[in-house]
């Protein structure tokens, strides 16, 4: 079987998360979108709700799952027998950031990275740009799923 991940803290899910995974699941038998855990950091939607964000997105879509973890990326992958980790590519600087994280993961373990590029409508598209604009009061709905909506 082959089983990869998704990792990231999607903080929200935006359009540009759910065209890779869209596409990503096509290439594996099971895509688990593993939201990452990080006490240092701080999020606008708390962990549960993100979660429910992704699983109302691809509630139709069998064969992705969410999970949650802490700790190193490889370190889940190895847990849960997952041999890809899936990667979605923005613009050059996302590939220099994301190439020396793949290649510290490929040194820790024997998973592969697997990289798609964003759909250029998508490319602009960041968590961090759609919570500016939810902060501000902007019109969000158009750089997240419908699922993504704050009361």
């Amino acid at each position: 079987m082959r089983r990869a991940i998704f990792p990231g803290s999607f903080d929200p899910l935006t359009l540009g998360h759910y065209d890779i995974i869209q596409r990503g699941v096509t290439l594996f038998d099971e895509l688990i979108i593993a939201i990452g855990s990080n006490a240092e950091k701080k999020y606008m939607f708390p962990i549960e709700q993100r979660a429910q964000f992704i699983r109302s997105a691809f509630e139709a879509e069998p064969k992705i799952k969410v999970e949650i973890y802490e700790g190193l990326t490889v370190d889940f992958c190895k847990k849960i027998d997952a041999d890809f980790i899936l990667r979605g590519l923005r613009n050059p600087g996302d590939f220099e950031f994301e190439k020396a994280i793949a290649h510290t993961n490929r040194k820790l373990s024997e998973i592969e990275t697997v990289f798609l590029l964003t759909s250029s409508g998508k490319s602009y598209i960041s968590s961090s740009i759609v919570r500016d604009v939810i902060r501000n009061g902007g019109d969000y709905t158009g750089l997240v799923p419908d699922s993504v909506r704050i009361p």
